[in-house]
């Protein structure tokens, strides 16, 4: 159980103090409500979920490693710059991603209903 109670607050913490990590909450939601709303298919939710849970995921490495490099070094060390922009440039990708999904899946939905 007290691995649980880590985990969950460091999803806390992250979402406390990370914007990025606000901003991929906020994201979530309204593409969850847009999924109720359009009433994808069981496999479009399937992939959405795995999505969602990704970003979240790669947010808090993004955000581990971050706090990491910052506690091993206070001076402007390349190597370190360079893992956090590394780590900065996965979570980019998989956005960039996620975003070129939810409108392969949304925008039939989208286009239906403007069509009527």
């Amino acid at each position: 159980m007290a691995s649980f109670s880590f985990a969950i607050n460091g999803i806390r913490t992250a979402i406390m103090a990370e914007r990025n990590m606000r901003i991929h909450l906020v994201s979530s939601v309204i593409v969850i409500c847009c999924s109720i709303f359009f009433s994808i298919s069981t496999i479009e939710w399937l992939i959405i979920l795995l999505v969602i849970g990704g970003i979240f995921a790669l947010e808090l490495v993004n955000s581990a490693i971050e706090r990491v490099v910052d506690l091993v070094t206070e001076e402007y060390l390349s190597l370190a710059k360079q893992a956090k922009d590394l780590a900065a440039g996965a979570v980019f990708i998989y956005a960039i991603v996620s975003i070129v999904i939810g409108i392969v899946i949304f925008l039939p939905y989208m286009l239906t209903i403007l069509s009527r």
